[in-house]
C-alpha cells in the first residue's frame, strides 16, 4: 500500500496526522504542498481536496482530508494510538480531538501564523491579542487535566495526545512558553520519547528555511 501525506512542515494540522502515522509505524510518504505559494487553493490541488488545505492522506487511493479523520483512519488500520479500543475509549478521543480543533489548533495555528508569517505592518494587534487569551485560556485546561497523568486519556499516548500536541513543538512565538506549563512540559517530553518521534521539521518539508 502507498500512503502520501500531502502536507508542509509549518502546519500543525499536517504534524498531526505525520506524527500519528509515524508512532503507529505507517509507512508512509510526505509530498511537499507550497501553501505559501498558493498551490492548496490551486485547481489540481482543490481536485485531492476541495477543501483547500492540507493534510490530505492518499492511501492507496483513499483520499482522507482533515488531521482527526486521519488520525482515525490511522487508528482503525493499525489498532494503534487508541487505548484499549473500546467505545468508550474512542469517545474520549474524540472528545480531546474535537477540543483540540476548537480551542488549541484552531486558536493557536492562526496566532502563530499572524505573529510569524505575515509581515510585520499587517499582523492585527486586536486580534493577535484576543487569540492569545483564547490560546491561554485553552491551555490552562490542558494544564489541568495534566496534572498528575501521564496521557490525556488511558495509560498510553493516544491521538488524543497527538491531536493536542499538534502546535506545541514549533519553535516560532504564539504566546506560549513551555516553561509556564510544567504538566505541558512534562507530557511533551513523553510524547517526544515515544519510538519513532520527530519533530515536525524533521518529518516534513518547511516552506521557510530555518534562519
Amino acid at each position: 500500500m502507498t500512503n502520501t501525506l500531502y502536507c508542509f512542515g509549518e502546519s500543525g494540522n499536517a504534524y498531526k496526522a505525520a506524527i500519528a502515522l509515524q508512532l503507529a509505524g505507517v509507512d508512509w510518504t510526505a509530498r511537499h504542498v507550497d501553501f505559501f505559494a498558493g498551490e492548496a487553493r490551486s485547481p489540481a490541488f482543490r481536485a485531492i481536496n476541495p477543501m483547500g488545505e492540507v493534510p490530505v492522506l492518499d492511501a492507496d487511493r483513499l483520499i482522507l482530508t482533515q488531521s482527526g479523520v486521519i488520525q482515525d483512519w490511522i487508528m482503525d488500520e493499525t489498532g494503534k494510538l487508541c487505548g484499549d479500543g473500546s467505545k468508550a475509549t474512542r469517545r474520549e478521543i474524540l472528545r480531546w480531538t474535537i477540543f483540540d480543533n476548537q480551542k488549541v489548533s484552531g486558536q493557536a495555528g492562526p496566532l502563530r501564523f499572524l505573529m510569524n508569517f505575515l509581515p510585520e505592518d499587517k499582523r492585527p494587534a486586536e486580534v493577535i491579542g484576543f487569540l492569545a487569551g483564547r490560546v491561554k485560556a485553552a491551555l490552562a485546561v490542558l494544564e489541568g487535566e495534566l496534572v498528575g497523568r501521564d496521557w490525556l486519556v488511558g495509560d498510553s499516548v493516544t491521538c488524543a495526545d497527538l491531536s493536542c500536541c499538534g502546535y506545541l513543538y514549533y519553535p516560532e512565538t504564539f504566546q506560549f512558553d513551555r516553561a509556564e506549563y510544567p504538566a505541558i512540559d512534562a507530557w511533551l517530553t513523553r510524547i517526544a520519547a515515544q519510538p519513532g518521534w520527530a519533530h515536525p521539521y524533521d518529518l516534513m518539508t518547511r516552506a521557510f528555511p530555518a534562519s
